[in-house]
């Protein structure tokens, strides 16, 4: 799936769930370090365990974050599968 982001300096996040895991995650634009580091630690988790850990984290004074705006994604995922 893609997913363009809003309001963080990542443009999109693109990635796959695979028996309820995700995988493949990769973001564009944004902190190369954050990014790649969030990509990495939920790689092979289950999709709620990731939704549950990152929604909701703010970054530099804006609601959201990179990490927030994958979970926004997890959830929408989760919407078009019912």
């Amino acid at each position: 799936m893609v997913y363009k982001t809003r309001n963080v300096c990542s443009t999109k996040i693109d990635f796959d769930v695979q028996d309820n895991k995700v995988v493949n995650v990769k973001f564009t634009n944004g902190c190369s370090g954050n990014t790649q580091g969030v990509a990495r630690l939920v790689e092979g988790m289950d999709i709620d365990e990731v939704i549950s850990r990152l929604e909701g984290i703010p970054c530099g004074g804006r609601p959201t974050s990179c990490p927030d705006q994958l979970a926004q994604a997890l959830k929408t995922y989760k919407a078009g599968q019912n």
